[in-house]
């Protein structure tokens, strides 16, 4: 009766003690206040946050540093100096005895002779005349040994001259690396042309490819066959046609420049037994 008396009256029997109520008599313990660690604990936290932070960023600007002493300092240590800076010329006047400077150069003037075939016609035009050069050295090479061009006694009107007035020699047998097959006899304008011998005419044309107004004559001489060409003449000025005979110092054409010619002239070639040969000394040891 007493005691259910004391537990109405007075202060109901404690509990088992909780969680915090242990922890509250641990802090007590070791002198630590309650309101002391609730607002020590966050500083600390915070300190200890500002330090990572610092520590981190010192980190990041030793990489920085690192990586801009690496790669900024060789640049700077084998950039040019005054001694490297040397130009092209001065590298190459310590190297040889003499310098040509591109401004002291002449510029040569262009000529058609000065670069290659380019155009297919031109190339083909260019593999005929080394072909018709072979051909011509090929020939003179064999002939030269064994032709003798003295086929009838000179002045005995046989061969004769086939210009009827003076002349100079151009070009001659075997000029413009072997593919000129005759001899360029310069003379006026309209200067009689004449047959060299007696034969056929196998040509009488105003346009013979390049040899423009052409004469072509076959002979025989001597047993041996003989053709004589005659380009180059005037226009209109042609006095025979193909298939009729003539004889030696009988009058065909007039001296022009039709044709690949830049000037008046006569360009005789003369063939024997098929083989381009010297026309000038071929006239030179049968006409006298």
């Amino acid at each position: 009766m007493t005691e259910q008396a004391q537990f109405l009256g007075g202060e109901p029997p404690e509990g088992p003690p909780s969680r915090r109520s242990l922890r509250l008599d641990a802090d007590r313990r070791r002198g630590v206040d309650s309101h002391q660690k609730r607002t020590a604990h966050p500083r600390q936290r915070r300190r200890a946050t500002t330090a990572a932070r610092s520590l981190r960023t010192l980190t990041v600007l030793t990489v920085v540093c690192g990586l801009t002493t690496a790669f900024a300092l060789p640049s700077y240590a084998v950039s040019p100096t005054d001694v490297d800076a040397q130009t092209i010329q001065q590298l190459a006047s310590e190297e040889t005895q003499s310098l040509v400077v591109a401004s002291e150069v002449s510029v040569a003037p262009l000529t058609r002779g000065s670069y290659s075939a380019t155009t297919p016609e031109e190339i083909r035009q260019k593999k005929a005349d080394e072909a018709t050069a072979a051909r011509a050295r090929a020939n003179a090479q064999l002939a030269s040994p064994r032709l003798d061009y003295s086929m009838v006694a000179p002045g005995s009107g046989i061969v004769r001259w086939p210009l009827g007035g003076p002349f100079t020699v151009g070009d001659g047998f075997g000029a413009r690396g072997g593919a000129h097959m005759g001899t360029d006899m310069l003379a006026a304008g309209g200067t009689p042309v004449f047959a060299a011998v007696d034969g056929v005419v196998r040509i009488s044309q105003d346009s013979y490819s390049a040899y423009g107004v052409t004469v072509i004559l076959e002979s025989v001489v001597n047993g041996q066959r003989v053709r004589t060409v005659y380009p180059h003449m005037r226009t209109g000025s042609r006095q025979v046609a193909v298939g009729q005979t003539v004889s030696a110092g009988e009058l065909i054409g007039l001296v022009g420049s039709t044709g690949r010619s830049t000037a008046n002239h006569l360009h005789f070639e003369v063939y024997i037994d098929g083989t381009a040969v010297d026309s000038l000394t071929w006239l030179q040891a049968n006409a006298g």
